[in-house]
């Protein structure tokens, strides 16, 4: 999903100078696109299988955002209701390469018509279709208290407003039957704030069959910039 944002006239001298910053944040790193973790929560959907729901199972979706292919064996993936302090976990296997995604499918509410594609990880837990927490964490041993930290907590989300624990001011939009809460730029985004760095859309599973998407952005050339002068001059 593309998100657009309305366009802006810049004056062409104040355009110039907004490239010039632009270049030399890309050129230095600056502006690459990955802030924070390696590997993220990109989605999360607790309705699958319940009545109204399209979708059999409930998943949860991770994303390598990270400019090298990152090995998750021993990992897990954990949930806790929306003010629960008891974590269901589901382990992990297997190596997520640069720009792949990674689909762990979870439990049925019996209905639903199109299955989700091959999952990559599976597990039993029943999330909820509306709120709760999502913990990925860098080990086997089960996430304990309400709102768990550590080192060995790679990601966090929590999702609607009711949650009692999540990452940043405020916690992720809340989904429902039909929407998943989602990541921005498809994974990209992680500022370390839930409501920032989520949306709620119709669900939309991906697993490791699915195409690549690469975060990390390209240097401007010295010949490229040349043009772009040539343009305001």
């Amino acid at each position: 999903m593309t998100t657009l944002a309305q366009a802006v006239r810049i004056p062409p001298r104040l355009a110039l100078v907004a490239l010039a910053v632009f270049g030399l944040a890309l050129a230095s790193g600056a502006g690459d696109a990955r802030a924070d973790g390696d590997i993220v929560i990109s989605q999360v959907y607790g309705g699958g299988g319940n009545t109204g729901a399209v979708l059999t199972n409930d998943f949860i979706e991770l994303f390598n955002r990270s400019l090298h292919p990152v090995d998750i064996t021993g990992w897990t993936v954990q949930y806790a209701s929306v003010a629960g302090s008891i974590w269901s976990s589901t382990p992990l296997s297997g190596t997520i390469p640069i720009g792949g995604y990674y689909l762990i499918q979870e439990a049925s509410g019996g209905l639903g018509s199109t299955l989700l594609p091959t999952p990559d990880a599976s597990g039993n837990t029943n999330l909820s279709a509306t709120s709760g927490k999502i913990a990925l964490v860098n080990g086997s041993q089960t996430l304990s208290g309400n709102c768990p930290s550590g080192a060995n907590l790679i990601d966090f989300v929590g999702y609607n407003s009711n949650v009692d624990c999540w990452e940043g001011l405020y916690p992720a939009p809340a989904p429902n039957v039909l929407n998943s809460v989602q990541r921005y730029s498809q994974g990209c985004t992680d500022t370390d704030y839930n409501y920032g760095d989520f949306f709620a859309a119709p669900a939309d599973p991906r697993n490791s069959a699915s195409p690549s998407n690469e975060c990390h952005s390209v240097a401007v050339q010295l010949s490229t910039w040349g043009r772009m002068k040539g343009m305001y001059r």
